[in-house]
């Protein structure tokens, strides 16, 4: 079983007090109360980055007529979730969630004990082979048929690597799928040279190596190569095809924001 330490934050638990969870520790409380010194929209872009995910899931669900959901680095179950989102077009809807957390990891057992078309796998995102050959995966999709895979606002806790950076992961995920497929994809991106550097060694230092680093929008661009990028493209997730119902989060400054979009696999 693996040992949760307590004293070091996660990116998932301080995501989690983001937005207004319960499921994460005084050393995650600590290390939000000092990003938000450098980075104080940093609240308003989790709400923001969380709506856009809902909104990607029913449109997918919706307008395209996806039923298969595989979640990389999910995070603690929040409200709107994955699954909540997809079922509520369609009852059928399986999702896989994937994240390395154990904390994430037992929480998301407990809520989808008695969801039959859900389940949560431990693994990195990055072992891509785990993933599609894990019994649980095998059980619920069907990668014979399209599946929307969702990358949201995890990218910048890997670093770069040729054989396990983003766009390798990317690839190799897609390569896995068909025609008709789709890609939900965001993270968090400064164009001031500053703030990337800051926030990425005061990520880097607080998490104790588990952080990429903060990129650049056209960094975000290139990991859609080859895809039809859905309209209205790559921007600022509160930005995605806004819902009436839902208000966006004011964010205070632009120091960073969540930049991606949804694209479908030729």
């Amino acid at each position: 079983m693996t040992t949760v330490n307590e004293s070091i934050p996660t990116a998932a638990r301080m995501y989690d007090f983001y937005l207004g969870g319960k499921d994460n520790f005084a050393a995650d409380r600590a290390a939000v109360a000092e990003l938000d010194k450098v980075v104080p929209s940093t609240r308003a872009l989790a709400v923001n980055n969380r709506q856009f995910l809902a909104r990607a899931v029913k449109v997918l669900a919706e307008e395209h007529g996806i039923r298969q959901f595989l979640d990389h680095g999910s995070g603690l179950p929040s409200q709107n979730n994955v699954h909540q989102v997809a079922q509520r077009t369609a009852p059928d809807s399986h999702v896989v969630y994937v994240d390395n957390d154990p904390v994430v990891l037992a929480h998301g057992r407990a809520l989808l004990v008695e969801d039959e078309r859900t389940t949560v796998i431990q693994a990195d995102m990055r072992d891509t082979d785990t993933i599609f050959s894990h019994p649980d995966t095998e059980r619920l999709l069907d990668f014979s048929k399209p599946v929307a895979v969702l990358f949201n606002s995890v990218f910048h806790c890997i670093p770069d690597s040729e054989t396990d950076g983003p766009p390798a992961v990317v690839r190799r995920v897609t390569e896995k799928l068909v025609p008709g497929s789709f890609v939900v994809l965001c993270q968090l991106v400064s164009e001031d040279a500053s703030i990337r550097e800051s926030v990425t060694k005061f990520m880097d230092q607080a998490t104790q190596g588990h952080w990429g680093r903060v990129r650049e929008e056209k960094d975000v661009a290139g990991w859609f190569e080859g895809m039809d990028i859905l309209e209205p493209g790559l921007v600022e997730v509160s930005t995605w095809r806004p819902d009436e119902a839902q208000t966006p989060a004011k964010q205070l400054t632009r120091e960073w924001i969540e930049f991606g979009g949804v694209a479908r696999l030729r």
